[in-house]
């Protein structure tokens, strides 16, 4: 059994549509991160930087004790690794899949989260920050259509955890300024991740478990007004 420390985010879906479309069994801890549940000293145990996701699987590769994860990319590796599944075991098509995956991770995923934070949350509008990360977030779109041009079905071969982390951060494309039809062969492939059964059931998911995504005064203090003393390192004395 995986628990699944979860919240309904672009990288929270990364981890339940792997778990759908592998079968293996998992159970949801929610965290509420707009409630401030990511500063649980039982959270922080398992994840440090006070993010979700975070998986602890009872059952690890290699067998032990349970084994807590954090950081969405690592999870899917792991994952990947653990039932030789949505990961090429030849070392060429591995690393290509991991090229993509870290893409997301350092560039998709970071500049799409700083779009919705200046377009969608910022108390105030900065129209250069704005622009910065819109203009930055169809750059990738640009270079993820350009991937799939030559008429692959997925961004790696056969569909992988590089798709899996994709997708999530195109989703929001409407808040992110994007217009999806100026990116005909992402579209198309998003158009196919979308219309998988384990996608379908992992939003369906999410929808249950957080029926009122509403970003308040409170909530914009809980995840974006954090600072060196949210980890103090020791006591005051």
């Amino acid at each position: 059994m995986i628990d699944l420390h979860y919240w309904t985010t672009p990288n929270g879906h990364k981890i339940s549509m792997f778990l759908e479309e592998s079968g293996l069994p998992y159970r949801i801890v929610p965290v509420n991160i707009g409630k401030g549940e990511q500063f649980t000293a039982s959270f922080l145990s398992i994840a440090p930087n006070n993010r979700i996701p975070a998986i602890v699987d009872h059952e690890p590769l290699g067998g032990g004790q349970p084994l807590p994860i954090f950081e969405s990319g690592a999870i899917l590796l792991y994952l990947a690794d653990k039932i030789h599944q949505f990961i090429p075991n030849d070392i060429r098509g591995r690393n290509e899949t991991l090229q993509w995956l870290f893409w997301q991770m350092g560039g998709l995923g970071p500049m799409a989260g700083q779009n919705h934070h200046f377009v969608q949350y910022a108390p105030e509008s900065i129209p250069y920050a704005q622009e910065r990360y819109i203009k930055e977030t169809a750059r990738l779109y640009s270079v993820l259509n350009k991937r799939l041009a030559d008429g692959r079905d997925y961004i790696a071969g056969d569909y992988s955890i590089a798709d899996m982390a994709c997708y999530p951060w195109i989703v929001p494309y409407v808040r992110q300024n994007q217009n999806i039809s100026d990116f005909p062969h992402l579209a198309i492939w998003f158009e196919r991740v979308s219309n998988r059964a384990a996608t379908k059931r992992a939003y369906a998911l999410a929808d249950q478990i957080n029926t009122a995504p509403v970003v308040d005064d409170e909530t914009r203090k809980l995840l974006f007004n954090q600072d060196a003393s949210t980890h103090p390192t020791s006591n005051p004395h």
